[in-house]
């Protein structure tokens, strides 16, 4: 039997909130834009995250009107 480790960034909810608060701590550019590579890669390396989970994370920042993404995908905006 294999044990199986718990993630904390399994969870849509968790995941968007861990979005967010990298968001909030890198430095905007023009327009308020974030690129999307400034929290990307903190999430996968730093987090140990996996690309589904962020990408549900992201999805659910968007949908919970915190995040809004670039239809290209290079940056996201923080919403009030």
């Amino acid at each position: 039997m294999k044990h199986v480790a718990i993630r904390p960034c399994a969870d849509p909810g968790a995941a968007g909130r861990k979005l967010i608060e990298l968001a909030k701590s890198v430095d905007a550019v023009q327009d308020g834009r974030i690129h999307i590579e400034k929290i990307n890669a903190p999430f996968l390396c730093t987090l140990k995250a996996s690309g589904e989970e962020f990408g549900a994370g992201i999805r659910y920042a968007v949908e919970h009107g915190w995040l809004m993404i670039h239809e290209g995908g290079t940056y996201v905006k923080l919403l009030a």
